[in-house]
């Protein structure tokens, strides 16, 4: 049989089915509404791509929400992908996605806090409450650490915190609109610069003070990272300086961690002492821009941050505010880079390392809040000041944030090596009243659990690690007999379950999975120890690798907890 190869025979396209395809596209069209709204509400920013977590936060604070029109309106406005804006809006808590025939969102959101200290002080009534007599036009949900653990429990009216809330407290705030972040007193740029700030910076600037002696300041005080890593600072920022230019900054404000709230507590007091330790290093390393990143969490820290950053002198780096959207995961300093970029934030491999390949692709100095804001006062005092404090052989000073059990909890400025026990006894008025000491967290939430019994144990870098703890960002929480360890580490799993960004397995399977065999009444100890392993070596960032601290502190520490359980 012959065939004319020649000739255009006609068939029909295997995926065609019997009905031609409809005239109009597939997808979510744009609606011409939703064009003009986040084209006006955009007005004449940037349509950068690393602005969309900035744009959608724009959207969230107009309407409350965020919809699928709008969504869409928003990847038009910006040329991305609906793909690409829908994924990242939807990773982050903070972001209320409305899709097509779903009900709009509650004018008014009430967060509760559900982290350690705040379920340990009643946050779940708290909640159960709140969401039983609210009423209509108000939506109460339970949201991880907000960083108010000193006056737990700690509920968000919108984005005004209320200290030991309670439903009367919650209730009158919304009631009243009192909804917008409140700021207190701190000291502002005209009293700080009155008391030497900047003289520090200006005289780097004009090269009465070289790199080499302010950086071997830095190294003889030993500085270390103050965020949790505690790698020494002078290395790191040698480091970055050794990379060939262009270099960046990024700050690392996204205190997430339950049980945290120390560089909350010194944005809220002294700004400026943090921003010329910023604007320090970013000399030092000759970085043109800096981007610093707050926890949408701490909207009262960003009012500061934003008022402040304006009366700054001309000249400099250039200083890019960044809000975070509710993601405890951007904690972790390559994630931070990904959310800054206007991305999900999911944790990059490594090598190479953000002080080779940071952000946007350059070499990136990452600090923290509270490890810049020390840079003056041992650059000035002298590393033999920051020496002189310290115990059991430790050196420096270390900024506690005590919950939990204590009469006065609260952000403790103590010598690095205390133990838990001076710093109960010296530093926060000792147990509250009708409670026994029964046992600590060293670190937060990844830092492991230790029993009272071992409360001579120097609270410094390098002084828990043979105990399968570490001190971390030095969160202190302090159980009493009053509560379970087992239902400590349960709080604390279902929190790394949840704030999971899901990329790697082992971290988000075996955080879900932990948590439903930390339910049962009997716990599979030889099981949740083969699950912690894999976590531990297959995770891709810290926290999979840290979520199982608690658990097998638990299991190692306190076997009491245990006595009844036949397995």
């Amino acid at each position: 049989m012959s065939h004319d190869v020649h000739k255009v025979r006609a068939f029909e396209h295997p995926g065609e089915g019997r009905r031609r395809a409809k005239a109009t596209p597939k997808g979510r069209q744009l609606d011409p509404t939703a064009a003009h709204e986040i084209e006006t509400l955009l007005g004449d920013r940037p349509r950068r791509r690393d602005l969309l977590i900035e744009h959608l936060h724009l959207i969230q604070d107009q309407y409350h929400q965020i919809s699928a029109a709008h969504l869409v309106a928003l990847a038009d406005e910006m040329k991305l992908s609906f793909a690409e804006v829908f994924e990242t809006a939807t990773f982050y808590a903070h972001f209320d996605i409305v899709k097509e025939g779903e009900a709009d969102i509650a004018p008014l959101t009430i967060r509760v806090c559900d982290s350690l200290t705040c379920a340990m002080l009643g946050g779940e009534k708290l909640l159960a409450d709140l969401q039983s007599k609210a009423g209509p036009g108000i939506r109460v949900v339970r949201a991880p650490c907000v960083g108010r653990c000193d006056t737990a429990p700690a509920a968000e009216v919108g984005h005004n915190f209320v200290d030991h809330a309670n439903v009367s407290n919650v209730l009158a705030a919304a009631k009243a609109g009192d909804t917008h972040a409140h700021v207190s007193d701190y000291i502002g740029y005209d009293k700080y610069v009155a008391d030497g700030g900047y003289n520090l910076l200006n005289r780097l600037r004009s090269g009465e003070l070289s790199k080499d002696d302010l950086l071997k300041a830095l190294d003889d005080a030993s500085l270390r990272g103050l965020g949790g890593a505690g790698f020494p600072t002078g290395r790191k920022w040698r480091a970055v300086l050794g990379e060939p230019g262009p270099r960046l900054m990024a700050v690392n404000g996204d205190e997430g961690e339950p049980g945290t709230f120390k560089d909350r507590w010194y944005l809220e007091r002294d700004p400026h002492r943090f921003l010329e330790g910023t604007l320090i290093g970013a000399h030092v390393v000759e970085a043109s821009d800096v981007y610093i990143y707050i926890r949408d969490e701490y909207p009262g820290c960003i009012k500061i941050l934003e008022r402040e950053i304006a009366k700054l002198l001309p000249g400099g780096p250039v200083l890019h505010l960044r809000r975070g959207a509710g993601a405890y995961i951007c904690g972790e300093e390559s994630s931070l880079l990904e959310s800054i970029e206007g991305k999900r934030g999911l944790p990059r491999h490594k090598p190479p390392y953000p002080f080779q390949v940071g952000l946007f692709g350059l070499p990136t100095l990452i600090n923290n809040i509270e490890t810049l804001w020390w840079v003056r006062d041992i650059v000035e005092k002298g590393a033999e000041w920051w020496k002189s404090h310290g115990r059991n052989d430790r050196h420096g000073l270390r900024s506690f944030s005590v919950s939990g059990r204590v009469k006065n909890p609260g952000m403790k400025l103590a010598p690095a090596g205390i133990t838990v026990r001076e710093l109960i006894d010296e530093y926060c008025g000792g147990m509250a009243d009708g409670h026994k000491f029964y046992a600590y967290l060293p670190g937060g939430a990844s830092g492991g659990i230790l029993p009272a019994s071992m409360d001579n144990i120097p609270l410094d870098f390098g002084t828990l690690e043979k105990y399968g703890c570490f001190i971390g960002s030095a969160a202190i929480v302090i159980l009493s007999q009053a509560d379970s360890v087992r239902g400590a580490a349960l709080n604390l799993m279902r929190f790394f379950e949840d704030e999971s960004c899901g990329q790697c397995t082992p971290c988000r399977v075996g955080t879900q999975k932990a948590a439903i065999l930390m339910e049962k009444p009997v716990w599979n100890r030889q099981l949740l120890d083969e699950l912690s392993q894999a976590m531990r070596d297959a995770s891709i960032c810290g926290l999979g690798q840290a979520a199982a601290n608690p658990l097998a502190s638990v299991i190692k520490y306190f076997p009491d907890e245990f006595k009844d359980a036949a397995e």
